[in-house]
């Protein structure tokens, strides 16, 4: 396993060209991601939900990335967005949902 990181909060990352996102992640996360954003690698983040209820599906989750990414150290040179199949897409939107949140 590459990382067994436990997520505790939603973020909305913005990429350069405007568009955003949403992200599971947690402070740790947040503290790199706002790094990106300084070094210029992403527009902006900003947390939309924070202490997320540790469900069976944002375990799910946190299995799916920590078997497939690096977590970005403070020596970051780039941003990594994860990629998701269809199945743990679901994980994933069930966890909007149960934050009442919704994907934009």
């Amino acid at each position: 396993m590459k990382s067994e990181e436990t997520f505790t909060l939603i973020q909305e990352i913005t990429r350069l060209d405007g568009t955003k996102y949403l992200e599971l992640g947690n402070m740790m996360l947040n503290g790199r991601a706002e790094l990106a954003a300084e070094r210029g690698y992403i527009k902006s983040v900003r947390i939309m939900q924070l202490n997320i209820s540790h469900s069976q599906h944002v375990m799910n989750y946190e299995k799916y990335i920590g078997e497939r990414y690096e977590m970005p150290t403070d020596k970051l040179d780039h941003w990594e967005e994860w990629e998701r199949d269809d199945r743990i897409t679901k994980d994933f939107n069930a966890v909007l949902n149960e934050n009442h949140i919704s994907e934009k």
